[in-house]
């Protein structure tokens, strides 16, 4: 979705399968650590444990996002985050929070506090919505 709004899209992904099928629909493939301080948007997907580690966290551009849409809330180290010294933690809305790292005083946003963000951000629809919805 985000590459036909004309994003730049990379995958970072370490299954040669999974790799080879993110190549073949067009999209870019490099390591974590290869792009950590240059993307924008951070989106865990994996449903595997430990993606994003705090040690990345601290190398990412001023107010990059983070975000998880895997399948559990242990893709992004928010235990790591909230124990990091000096780290200040700023509530911008609820489920979308500033963290600011005291060496270099830039932060990461990260939405959902780590988990699942389809359910932590969502807003749902308006009663009125959902019943002309179910009316067919």
């Amino acid at each position: 979705a985000m590459k036909t709004a004309g994003a730049r899209v990379i995958v970072t992904e370490i299954d040669p399968i999974c790799a080879l099928q993110a190549l073949m629909e067009g999209l870019q493939v490099l390591t974590l650590e290869d792009v950590v301080s240059e993307a924008d948007i951070f989106v865990t997907t994996t449903g595997n444990k430990d993606i994003i580690m705090v040690d990345h966290m601290t190398k990412m551009k001023n107010n990059a996002i983070v975000c998880n849409i895997g399948h559990f809330d242990n893709e992004i180290d928010m235990l790591g985050l909230e124990t990091y010294p000096g780290v200040k933690r700023i509530t911008i809305k609820p489920q979308t929070d500033r963290w600011v790292f005291p060496e270099t005083k830039t932060g990461i946003i990260v939405l959902a506090e780590g988990r699942l963000m389809n359910l932590g951000c969502a807003t749902g629809h308006p009663s009125f919505v959902m019943s002309c919805s179910f009316t067919n």
